[in-house]
């Protein structure tokens, strides 16, 4: 539940993606083992901290696509507005927050890529995490991070406050 007067970005990059046809085009890649394996893991993780979005707005790409559909697979208890943003695809920090701006949910769960989803997870919060997983954004990581708004419009760089942040394992 987010706080009245406040706005809930959880900000994930899709879990790995299978490599195995090299004459498949990047945006068709689907995830591997791993991959399935951890947006599950992240889907319970989710459900068990209560993290539970209203607005899901992901990459057309079929690698957050399908990060997404494994991790609502979980037992999430809200059933979020989905929306797929041609625009996400592989965007830059700034076209995420421009994005991310539009959004009308409480709490917004947005599914990108590497380099600009670690790029705006780096710049979105007033004192990120000190980790190395949190610099280099592997796969699957997710940043959980509230800002004092009252709509999206309204969210800056340096203004979120870290809640969580996490890298599903992906072992077997």
């Amino acid at each position: 539940m987010t706080p009245q007067g406040h706005r809930r970005l959880i900000l994930t990059r899709h879990a790995k993606s299978a490599w195995d046809d090299p004459a498949m085009a990047d945006h068709d890649r689907p995830l591997n083992g791993r991959g399935r394996r951890a947006a599950m893991e992240l889907g319970e993780w989710l459900h068990s901290r209560g993290y539970e979005p209203d607005e899901v707005l992901c990459s057309t790409a079929a690698r957050t696509r399908e990060t997404w559909a494994r991790v609502q697979a979980a037992p999430l208890e809200v059933t979020p507005r989905v929306e797929f943003v041609d625009r996400l695809y592989h965007a830059s920090p700034d076209a995420m927050l421009d994005v991310l701006r539009k959004a009308t949910g409480d709490c917004v769960m947005m599914l990108g890529h590497n380099p600009g989803i670690a790029a705006l997870a780096a710049m979105l919060p007033a004192r990120p995490p000190n980790s190395a997983d949190f610099r280099r954004y592997p796969t699957a990581a997710t940043l959980v991070v509230d800002f004092a708004a009252a709509t999206w419009a309204e969210v800056k760089p340096g203004m979120g406050s870290v809640l969580d942040f996490f890298v599903p394992s992906g072992r077997d």
